[in-house]
């Protein structure tokens, strides 16, 4: 089927659910020639405007009950029997509703999707080792490859053997589940504490754009749901007689009264919450601009890994260097029990890194800043005997440092008692320290492998998206993380260059 057929069957089947949208909008598809999957995806969709929309105009109204979720779908029944709770259920309904084919209520709609997303949840071990390699998501993706495969051999492929349903096994394959849970990871909102997370319709037409959203969406508080209220309409627009694109006028007093008894009604919802979602914008947009939702203020490394893309220049990358890489730098100046001593140290005095599963890291912002818990472990490590001696002495009488208001043995020891309030940066970055900052950007950077962020930037620019999605937002990723390494290293190394020379010329040496 055409895209532009889809399109339009979509268009009917939103009506028929009694989904409203404003005629100002323009559902636009994208060419997806030569893709590297195109048999398996359908081609993009981008939300444009076709007048000026201002800020508080309701553009788009959803009836929860047509949204695909674990409480409307007809898999219903089985994933309550089966137990199967959260993003598991909601894969599991998904699946199912494809395996109904023109029978299931969400036909046209799923029609529309592509078979799944391309995140690296779905890419073989090979490309993950390769693509991915020194990446946040090299050890996260083959993490989660193992959990989901042993969440369909667990909790999907059983459901065949129930003798209540008759399920299509096609429909239920390992490589299905994969896909619908890349559908749910890329593509699913929070409806509602009823509902749960699910799918929902039109909704997820709207491309992402970080922090630069153009329209939130919210559920319909009782005050606003009045027979007065309509969806923004537009005046005129040279593309009304667009055919493959063309915008359904729909009057919002009209089409869903038919359906209001049956399709919009949640019986066993909270009379408190609306059936309806709202989409609204939150600031102007531009006749011929594309209308962008958000994902969240999200870095490469989250997008690519929920949503299978990246973004240049993101402001909200950071880059994670691993608690085991700071103690293996430790151990080529200390003793294995001097490492553990200190670190010890640093954790008596209430401080630790970021915690995901098994791991303890500590994160480098955008512009190159260490996390502030990361500082004063490098501190601690680095003080002089005799000190970390005293230091060692006063938190293992006082517990905490900043617990005891007499304690004066260093001349910097309110950075070490001010974990709770804004840290002080300055008197932390001893010579030492950003000597050792400059040697853990060594060793964060040497996981990429031999090629240079130079070589990278390279590679970029000769790849193509269109037909090397992976290979293009796997260097993205990767070169966002090493600019960020970059910026660690010539902040502090700079920085350190002119304290020897300082030090140099009074003949001193560095402490």
């Amino acid at each position: 089927m055409a895209a532009a057929r889809k399109m339009r069957a979509f268009k009917r089947w939103m009506k028929y659910q009694g989904i409203e949208w404003s005629d100002a909008l323009l559902f636009a598809t994208e060419s997806s020639v030569g893709a590297e999957d195109d048999s398996s995806s359908s081609p993009p969709v981008s939300v444009k405007a076709l007048c000026d929309l201002k800020e508080g105009d309701v553009v788009a109204r959803i009836p929860k009950q047509s949204c695909l979720t674990v409480k409307t779908s007809a898999a219903s029944e089985l994933i309550e029997e089966a137990e199967l709770g959260g993003n598991l259920g909601l894969a599991a309904a998904i699946m199912y509703e494809k395996s109904l084919g023109s029978e299931s209520k969400w036909f046209e709609y799923l029609q529309m999707l592509p078979a799944f997303e391309p995140i690296p949840l779905l890419w073989s071990l090979p490309e993950i080792d390769s693509l991915l390699a020194g990446t946040e998501l090299h050890k996260t993706v083959k993490e989660d490859k193992a959990v989901v495969y042993e969440d369909w051999k667990e909790c999907i492929k059983p459901l065949l053997d129930l003798a209540s349903f008759e399920l299509n096994p096609e429909y239920f394959t390992v490589d299905e589940y994969f896909s619908a849970k890349s559908l749910v990871s890329s593509r699913s909102f929070q409806v509602d504490e009823y509902h749960g997370f699910g799918m929902v319709p039109l909704a997820d037409l709207f491309n992402h754009k970080t922090a630069a959203e153009d329209v939130h969406i919210t559920a319909v508080s009782s005050s606003s749901e009045s027979d007065n209220e309509t969806i923004t309409k537009k005046e005129d627009s040279e593309h009304e007689n667009d055919e493959d694109n063309e915008p359904i006028i729909l009057d919002s007093h009209s089409e869903g009264e038919e359906f209001s008894g049956t399709d919009l009604e949640l019986s066993s919802a909270s009379e408190e919450e609306s059936p309806f979602m709202d989409m609204i914008l939150i600031k102007d947009v531009k006749a011929g601009a594309d209308v962008f939702n958000t994902y969240g203020y999200l870095g490469n490394a989250a997008l690519l890994h929920r949503y299978g893309f990246t973004e240049a220049d993101n402001p909200f990358d950071i880059l994670n260097i691993d608690l085991e890489i700071v103690v293996r730098w430790s151990l080529s100046l200390f003793s294995c029990r001097q490492s553990r001593r200190r670190l010890s140290i640093w954790r008596r005095l209430g401080y630790s890194g970021c915690v995901s599963e098994d791991s303890e890291y500590f994160e480098i912002s955008f512009g190159g800043e260490p996390q502030d818990e990361l500082l004063v472990l490098l501190y601690i490590m680095l003080l002089p005997e005799e000190e970390f001696h005293r230091l060692d002495l006063a938190s293992s009488v006082t517990g905490k440092i900043k617990e005891s208001s007499s304690f004066h043995l260093l001349e910097r020891e309110s950075v070490l008692s001010t974990k709770d309030s804004d840290l002080s940066k300055k008197p932390l970055l001893t010579p030492s320290v950003r000597l050792a900052l400059s040697s853990l950007a060594d060793a964060r950077e040497s996981l990429y492998g031999p090629n240079s962020l130079e070589e990278d930037v390279e590679s970029l620019s000769k790849c193509c998206l269109a037909t090397e999605p992976k290979v293009y937002h796997s260097l993205m990723l990767r070169i966002s993380e090493r600019k960020i390494i970059e910026k660690l290293r010539r902040c502090y190394a700079a920085t350190l260059e002119a304290i020897k020379g300082r030090r140099k010329r009074k003949g001193t040496e560095i402490a």
